[in-house]
């Protein structure tokens, strides 16, 4: 088989990296993504750099760390000087086909004012082709729905409006009615649906399709009959500390958020600040739900696999599953993906690469710490790209090939940016500048350290805490080791500064430019 032609870059919206039965959930059901791991490789540690959704999303896109992308925050513009996943396949003679959204904010200084681009953090990812955008506004799905006849209610926030007077439903909590649409008419079967149709056009030309799922961020709400999936009775339940308040003592930026949570609520009508008064009921519930959300994207997932087999294009496609960052889900009292916890960063990641290269390693479970920015790299290099020189990562398709990539990373990196430009909250409550609002994460196999620019460090032994309840960085007999991890955080920061033109040089024969990793 000559080089496989097509790109399958699918992304879920929020999804845990815990929550796949191929890593041993206890009741999560992925059958189709795991028969994915098993055909492919499953990377078990593998992290987000940034939330929420447009920092993780340029980190996923650009191969860069937020300290280096910028857009720190939904809404933050994404510098244009970027590169990209979109733009490097056009340099390979891709068109880019985008289903669904990429989150990432328009430069405004390669935008009139007056553009509507500037006028929300959803803008298109250059070198995307929207075939399918799926903004917040759904417009393009709620028209499918009125063609199907569906009585739309107005707003696009009321189709996630949980149908009324279900039976069994009293007592279950806010997020147990099913929504008002058939499952074969959700939003996830739609994107599902007009990729498949796309793809059934090309089979004489390569292409690329960017399948950008909703599911499953909240509002957690399914159709009929996944939302009764999974009895919450087995849903595990959070895990956190006794109380909000004991919760709280761990550090001051968590004393403030905790009790100002933002981002979408567990169910329509339903903010995220009433999740802290949720009991075991509406907790099992809304987790139960989640997980059914992931279980109907599985579900879509394999239908779409099952068309590829069909048109003759599953063994000419690199497929690649991830997502832009993980979910709390009460744990640490928190709902959204919000913070310094592995919740909010671990995520999944499936790669499975058809060519023989790749035979002897199917099925494989890599447990190095892999990121997000090394999926551009992984792409790139599938399209017979170099790796442009901007990325912080590294391809994994030697992992993919069974290999082992010399001196790889010991560790995952990542960061937060908490700062309210809008409302300045978070920095009056707490003190500070905008540009004092961050933390910096490194987390290894044993130890966990947490740098916040003007607030005080957390430290974590994941060995003997792996909840991370009990922050060491107060005790003497752990100074040491959290000063090496200091240095380390700092070590890596200096070794990923911006470097597109530092290895370049101006001589009388020309310019003259060295590349490689950024570490040996």
């Amino acid at each position: 088989m000559t080089q496989p032609s097509n790109v399958l870059f699918i992304t879920a919206d929020q999804w845990r990296g815990d929550c796949l039965s191929a890593l041993g959930h206890p009741c999560l059901r992925t059958p189709k993504l795991d028969r994915l791991a098993a055909e492919g490789t499953l990377f078990a540690r593998h992290y987000s750099q940034a939330t929420p959704c447009g920092p993780g999303r340029a980190s996923l896109y650009t191969g860069l760390y937020l300290m280096n992308h910028r857009s720190v925050v939904n809404g933050a513009p994404l510098d244009a000087r970027h590169g990209n996943v979109a733009l490097e396949a056009r340099k390979a003679g891709y068109e880019p086909a985008l289903f669904g959204y990429t989150d990432v904010s328009a430069d405004p200084r390669a935008h009139h004012p007056g553009d509507p681009a500037l006028t929300g953090y959803e803008g298109l990812l250059p070198g995307m082709t929207p075939v399918v955008w799926l903004k917040d506004d759904q417009f393009p799905w709620l028209a499918d729905l009125r063609a199907k006849g569906y009585d739309i209610p107005s707003g696009h926030a009321e189709v996630f409006r949980p149908k009324a007077n279900v039976p069994g439903a009293a007592g279950r909590g806010p997020t147990f009615a099913p929504a008002l649409y058939k499952a074969e008419d959700s939003n996830t079967a739609f994107l599902t649906g007009e990729a498949m149709k796309y793809i059934s056009v090309r089979r004489d030309r390569p292409w690329f399709v960017h399948l950008s799922y909703l599911a499953p961020h909240p509002p957690f709400i399914v159709p009929e009959p996944y939302h009764e999936l999974y009895d919450p009775a087995e849903v595990p339940l959070p895990v956190r500390a006794e109380s909000p308040e004991a919760e709280a003592a761990q550090h001051p930026w968590l004393a403030h958020y905790l009790f100002n949570q933002k981002g979408t609520g567990p169910s329509h009508g339903v903010p995220v600040t009433d999740t802290i008064g949720f009991g075991e009921r509406e907790l099992r519930q809304a987790r139960a739900t989640y997980y059914a959300m992931m279980s109907e994207v599985d579900a879509q997932i394999g239908r779409l696999i099952d068309f590829l087999e069909a048109e003759d294009a599953y063994e000419r496609t690199l497929i690649v599953f991830a997502s832009d960052h993980g979910e709390q889900l009460g744990d640490h009292w928190l709902f959204g993906k919000y913070g310094y916890f592995d919740q909010s960063f671990h995520i999944p990641l499936i790669l499975r690469d058809p060519r023989p290269a790749a035979d002897q390693a199917r099925g494989r479970q890599v447990t190095d710490f892999t990121e997000n920015v090394d999926v551009l790299p992984s792409i790139v290099e599938w399209l017979g790209l170099e790796t442009p020189v901007q990325c912080d990562g590294l391809s994994l398709l030697p992992f993919c090939h069974g290999e082992q990539p010399a001196g790889w990373r010991r560790e995952a990196h990542w960061e937060y940016d908490f700062r309210d430009i809008v409302g300045h909250r978070t920095q009056q409550a707490l003190g500070l500048a905008p540009d004092q609002c961050a933390m910096n994460v490194i987390r290894g196999e044993r130890y966990k350290y947490v740098h916040f620019t003007a607030l005080p460090p957390l430290f974590f032994d994941l060995e003997a805490d792996p909840m991370e309840l009990r922050d060491l960085a107060g005790d003497p007999a752990h100074r040491e080791p959290m000063l090496a991890h200091a240095q380390k955080l700092l070590s890596w920061r200096m070794n990923h500064d911006e470097r597109t033109l530092a290895n370049q040089r101006l001589t009388p024969e020309g310019v003259i430019e060295r590349k490689g990793r950024r570490w040996s």
